[in-house]
């Protein structure tokens, strides 16, 4: 267990003890995890740089060794931030509930996936979303609403263009427009599916 799943689920504990985050729960901490190491990816000036992950460990060493306390102070306020979004952008579907609702869009997003796994520099792509995302205001699932944006702006551009390079910087531009406004929205972007039996057996 690294350093940032040691901090954050001390603090996702201590503001919801119901959540049972080495159990069933585990998934909030993954993307809780996933979701810090970009916003300070973000806030440390790291994205786009080769060795950020090592960078970013080395960063947060350094700054849990000199200001422990300060450390403390920002993961706490900054994972109480995150559960109010986690709330407003996460919303469980349970069974078949407005499953048609979602079968245009998990379509293009199949129809996305080939052709995103042909990217060499999908990652890449992936940070500049993520970090547009989190500078107009989003904390919550950035990784997933990056991937899930270039995904369907792959799946919904047929047009033929002269090389890769033209399709990908079209692909990335029309995504970032997209994510400002989706920075700036309200209400539930991520949508989990869960099985009716998980209820009828707890």
């Amino acid at each position: 267990m690294n350093l940032i799943e040691i901090l954050l689920s001390e603090k996702l504990k201590n503001k919801n003890p119901m959540l049972d985050v080495f159990g069933s729960d585990h998934k909030v901490l993954q993307i809780a995890c996933r979701d810090l190491t970009d916003y300070l990816k973000v806030h440390w000036n790291l994205v786009g740089k080769e060795a950020n992950e090592c960078d970013l460990v080395d960063k947060l060493e350094r700054f849990f060794n000199e200001n422990p306390r300060e450390l403390e102070e920002f993961i706490d306020l900054w994972t109480g931030m995150w559960l109010k979004k986690w709330k407003q952008r996460v919303k469980l579907l349970i069974g078949n509930q407005e499953s048609r609702r979602w079968d245009k869009v998990t379509r293009t997003l199949k129809n996305a996936e080939p052709l995103w796994r042909r990217l060499k520099n999908r990652r890449e792509m992936q940070e500049v979303v993520v970090s547009t995302l989190i500078k107009n205001g989003e904390i919550c699932g950035t990784s997933i609403l990056a991937e899930n944006l270039l995904k369907t702006e792959l799946g919904k551009n047929k047009k033929s263009y002269v090389n890769k390079e033209e399709r990908v910087l079209n692909v990335v531009n029309n995504t970032l427009r997209k994510a400002r406004d989706l920075a700036r929205s309200r209400g539930p972007l991520i949508f989990v599916k869960i099985d009716k039996g998980y209820y009828s057996m707890t």
